[in-house]
Order: C-alpha cells, then sequence, then structure tokens
C-alpha cells in the first residue's frame, strides 16, 4: 500500500489566482462593500443611455431612513431598516432590519452634482447622468519656436 505526500508545493501563480478569484467574487457578491450579516439590500445596475441607473429594493425603509453620497469615486448609499415590533414582543421574525451600506464604483468624471435620487412603493432608485458617456479629447495646441 503506497502513501501520498500531503505536501502541496504551491507557486507564486497560485497566490496570486487565489487572490484574483477572491477579488472576483467580493465584487460580484457585495462582499467586503460594507455588507454585514443584518438586512442588505438587493442592487440591480442597468443602463439608460449614457446613464447608469442603480435600483435598490427597501421594502420598510422611509426614505428619511437612507442617505445617498457620492465619496472617493464611489456612490454610497446607506440606511436603517427599522424593526416595527415592540422590543418585548415575542414571536419569530425571518425579515432582516438594521443599517445597511452599499457602495459602487465610478467613472473619475462623474460629481455629486450628476446624481439624483427618487423613491417609490420601497425602490430606491438613484441615476448617474453620464456614467457611460466617452471621455471627450481636449485638442491641445502645439506652438513652435522659443
Amino acid at each position: 500500500m503506497s502513501q501520498q505526500s500531503s505536501v502541496w508545493r504551491r507557486s507564486p501563480f497560485d497566490a496570486r489566482f487565489e487572490q484574483q478569484f477572491d477579488a472576483l467574487v467580493r465584487a460580484g457578491f457585495g462582499v467586503g462593500s460594507g455588507t454585514g450579516a443584518g438586512f442588505t439590500p438587493a442592487a440591480e445596475i442597468t443602463r439608460d443611455g449614457d446613464d447608469a441607473v442603480v435600483t435598490l429594493d427597501l421594502p420598510g425603509v422611509a426614505a428619511d431612513d437612507v442617505t445617498v453620497e457620492v465619496e472617493q469615486n464611489r456612490l454610497v448609499v446607506r440606511g436603517e431598516r427599522k424593526d416595527p415590533r415592540a422590543e418585548d414582543a415575542r414571536g419569530r421574525t425571518e425579515r432582516r432590519y438594521g443599517t445597511f451600506r452599499r457602495s459602487f464604483s465610478l467613472p473619475s468624471t462623474v460629481t455629486a452634482e450628476a446624481v439624483s435620487a427618487s423613491s417609490d412603493a420601497g425602490v430606491l432608485t438613484v441615476r448617474v447622468a453620464g456614467a457611460h458617456a466617452a471621455a471627450q479629447p481636449t485638442r491641445i495646441a502645439v506652438t513652435t519656436g522659443a
């Protein structure tokens, strides 16, 4: 009976692959973007012409309990889904409550003035005007001589 060695040699490529895979998983599933064990609203990002439209499902969240900000080339949505039950209420709930934070990368050309937000029927819609607009080249004059 032969025994196989349990030693596995790792190359630098393996470590780099794991880092890239972990980053892909975090980006795709929102891990690392401020999500926690509490309430995490589902988000959808679509394109409408040159604009990006981000919608978040926020059932039971009042518009006054939501903050939308642009900080360091990121769109940040924060808020709280409050538990309407009394603290001494007994029973069972499968609903999630608590604070949440979602953030999304923005092109460096987007400013806070390009962002608008509205809430209707438990859905927050954030429009980022010009997020997909191609950067317009600026022609630089070339001078001759000294």
